[in-house]
């Protein structure tokens, strides 16, 4: 099997795929919460918390990988799949930064800082301002409907790749008696 990236970008890569994953569940489940709902408020806490997780993760995701580039992509790929490759994971980067940022400010356009889960508190960078909110709030949604629609192409791709493999690559006959 063809490993592209080496096993520190890989855990990078799993603890991101888990806590953006659910962060999505969590975020699509606390809008349909009532404001009042006590369910609502620890959902949108550990949501905040994950995404302030999330952003550092981000970070030293993008410095690993300015660092320590992966392998090329097989020459037996076709130039449409690489550029499409390079072009989802190109946008999955930038929405997952937007992501964060776009939360960060959404949560603190009142003027407050972030907490993480409750050990302490991001300072808000930005004095409030009325209307962020609003903006924000609509950048984060649309960002979070690009995402799902970005992951449902990675893992679509993925799962191509890995049928294509086992195609090609079918277990030994002394691996299976």
């Amino acid at each position: 099997m063809f490993d592209r990236y080496d096993p520190f970008a890989r855990v990078l890569h799993w603890l991101i795929a888990v806590l953006v994953i659910g962060m999505l569940g969590l975020g699509f489940y606390a809008v349909t919460l009532d404001y009042y709902d006590p369910l609502y408020h620890r959902s949108v806490a550990w949501h905040r918390s994950c995404g302030l997780v999330v952003a550092v993760l981000m970070g030293v995701r993008i410095v690993w990988r300015l660092t320590h580039p992966p392998a090329p992509l097989p020459d037996s790929l076709p130039a449409w799949e690489r550029w499409a490759a390079h072009a989802n994971h190109l946008a999955l980067y930038v929405v997952l930064i937007v992501l964060p940022v776009s939360g960060y400010l959404l949560s603190t356009a009142d003027g407050r800082g972030v907490s993480l889960f409750g050990w302490f508190d991001f300072p808000a960078l930005l004095p409030a301002a009325k209307g962020r909110e609003d903006w924000s709030g609509k950048l984060h949604l649309a960002m979070a409907v690009v995402l799902c629609l970005l992951l449902t192409l990675h893992v679509a791709a993925a799962i191509k790749h890995l049928i294509a493999i086992t195609r090609s690559h079918p277990p030994r006959e002394d691996f299976i008696q």
